[in-house]
């Protein structure tokens, strides 16, 4: 049986590729608002983070209606850290927009999510956006994006996918790469015609496999997925099975069951298949489980998320200033954070360690744990996390790491210093390729050699590069990388800072803290440019005498500060050192803070090694 009245798509891409603004213009079109409305920029980017960093972290659903045809649209993130959001929303659906920009064409995320939709056997509608750029160069995407579908093995009906040309901000899209349209129509009807609708029996047992959890402060815990076989209603006693773990079987009622209109989630008596539905009424349900008829509880088989390859730890904060900022600081309070994320996060992996204080935090990449911080810091917690370091596998006796696919578009100017540091991180080019003013260079570069490269790429390029990286592998052990080749500034006592002291200080490097902050012994203030670390007093002051020299009126001036962010805080990372994260404050400390003790621990070292 077919379910004519719906359509049930995911949209894919790159970041920056133009989803979130794509799906803006179907809801504004597809009469999700009222004509004098007025609509947010990226409405479903609805988390704050996500407004202020202008990507998508969470997969979200929302509906618009074309004519008679309900079409359910997933909006999913486009950065490499979030493909688990992607990887598991594609079983709730029956085909993909791929979204490819005009100028960039083909990138290393747009790869790996079309693989991943060319593996569940999706039928594919590529969309050609931002076609009023005026360095547009669409008919080589066209060909960028074929060539890829033959390089991952797309079959005769996937190469002849049908394509798109539109400008999402424009609100325009067109059969024709010459021509432009007037709306989206060409887009919706493309939709219509060539996704299939979805397909199922609805006299059989009900079945349906949870592809997304939310938490509702009234509710309790929102099952979210697509009604594979049967139907459902309201008050029906369901159970809940798991494809991987044949043991698991609880029942439950439904208590609520909702679908989507908009942005929204309405209530509804009962659904059948096709229909993308919220069921409440268990707080066991984890994304992966089937909830089926309590009679023929029958599993269905869910995709298996990539593994992580960046871990972290996560400790209580043990600082001086411990618990003087945070609302909550305990090891309790972190646990129960940590797993409740674990669960909602396929792609993340918490574990517990020998001390009851610190556990390990295992993620798809830097920027995935950080949002995970910054999202913890906003929600009142206080602790501490270690320098990020990649996860090693052992295959067939050698000891092997997580390479990454690197695409990098520079000037053409900026290639040369590009091409010396990446080769300096071990990076191996594959492909070199020019765009008019600017070359696109694709590396392969162990995971470890991108720690810390962020800064140094932006003043490489004058800050005109774009850089993008996805997992591409695990290959034998590229040998030593050197993380940084700077020291750092540490301050010697407990106190705050004070302007004489600064001045004396940044004689040594560059600061990173402005007068009247405090610090403790340990923490670190600045930047040294040797590769060593000094031991500075940023709280002496000027002692007072009964002669006043020359120069006691002359202004003290110090360099402007610029506060290092999360991400910059956890490039700066040492082995040695640990960030300590609070809601006011972050502050870069060493692991032992007394600087005679570390002295010894440098000595013992250094022998050692000799």
């Amino acid at each position: 049986m077919e379910n004519k009245n719906i359509r049930n798509i995911a949209i894919i891409a790159h970041v920056d590729h133009g989803k979130t603004s794509l799906v803006n213009e179907m809801l504004k079109q597809g009469g999700v608002f009222r004509e004098n409305q007025e609509v947010a920029d990226r409405v479903m980017d609805s988390n704050a983070l996500e407004r202020e960093r202008g990507i998508t972290i969470l997969s979200k659903n929302a509906a618009c209606m074309y004519k008679d045809v309900k079409i359910n649209v997933i909006d999913t993130p486009g950065h490499a850290d979030f493909g688990g959001e992607v990887e598991r929303v594609l079983k709730m659906v029956d085909g993909v927009l791929l979204v490819v920009d005009a100028f960039e064409g083909t990138m290393p995320q747009t790869r790996f999510v079309l693989s991943k939709a060319l593996e569940l056997n999706h039928r594919i509608v590529v969309v050609v956006n931002k076609i009023d750029r005026k360095d547009a160069r669409v008919k080589e995407v066209v060909d960028e994006v074929l060539e890829l579908l033959m390089d991952l093995g797309a079959s005769d009906e996937q190469l002849d996918s049908p394509f798109v040309f539109a400008s999402a901000r424009m609100g325009i899209a067109s059969l024709d790469p010459d021509t432009m349209g007037t709306d989206m129509k060409p887009l919706f009807e493309t939709i219509v015609n060539h996704i299939p609708a979805p397909t199922g029996d609805e006299t059989k047992p009900f079945k349906m496999l949870v592809s997304s959890c939310e938490q509702n402060d009234f509710l309790g815990k929102l099952a979210v997925g697509k009604i594979e076989q049967g139907s459902v209603k309201v008050g029906d006693t369901v159970a809940i099975v798991n494809y991987h773990d044949p043991e698991r079987r609880k029942q439950f009622r439904i208590t609520n069951l909702f679908q989507y209109e908009g942005l929204k989630r309405v209530p509804a008596q009962s659904a059948t298949i096709g229909d993308i539905v919220c069921i409440s009424g268990s707080e066991e349900m984890t994304i992966g489980d089937t909830i089926a008829d309590k009679d023929q509880p029958e599993a269905l088989p869910f995709v298996k998320i990539s593994e992580p390859s960046v871990e972290m730890e996560f400790s209580v904060n043990n600082s001086p200033f411990a618990g003087t900022e945070g609302k909550y600081s305990t090891s309790r309070h972190l646990r129960d954070r940590l797993m409740k994320e674990a669960v909602k996060d396929l792609s993340l992996k918490v574990f517990e360690t020998a001390n009851a204080d610190t556990f390990r935090v295992l993620g798809r990449g830097e920027m995935h744990i950080s949002i995970l911080i910054e999202n913890m810091r906003r929600d009142g917690l206080e602790f501490q996390v270690s320098m990020p370091k990649v996860i090693y596998k052992e295959i067939d006796g050698v000891k092997c790491e997580p390479i990454d696919r690197l695409t990098i578009d520079v000037p053409e100017e900026s290639v040369g210093a590009i091409m010396g540091t990446i080769g300096s991180r071990k990076g191996d080019l594959i492909t070199m390729s020019n765009h008019g003013s600017r070359i696109r260079l694709e590396f392969l570069i162990p995971a470890r050699g991108l720690f810390g490269y962020k800064n140094q790429f932006l003043t490489d390029t004058k800050g005109e590069g774009v850089m993008s990286s996805i997992f591409d592998s695990y290959q034998p052990y590229k040998g030593a990388i050197e993380h940084r080749n700077f020291g750092a500034l540490v301050a010697y006592e407990n106190g705050e800072a004070i302007t004489y002291g600064l001045y004396n200080a940044q004689e040594r490097g560059k600061l990173l803290i402005t007068p009247g902050t405090k610090v403790y012994g340990g923490m670190i203030v600045g930047m040294n440019p040797k590769h060593e670390d000094i031991v500075v007093n940023v709280c002496k002051k000027k002692q007072l005498t009964n002669i006043r020299s020359s120069a006691s009126d002359d202004a003290l001036r110090l360099e402007p500060v610029k506060p290092l962010t999360l991400e910059e805080s956890l490039e700066f990372l040492d082995e040695d050192e640990l960030l300590e994260v609070t809601p006011e404050s972050l502050r870069i400390r060493k692991i032992v803070l007394d600087h005679v003790q570390r002295g010894r621990m440098d000595f013992r070292k250094k022998n050692s090694v000799q």
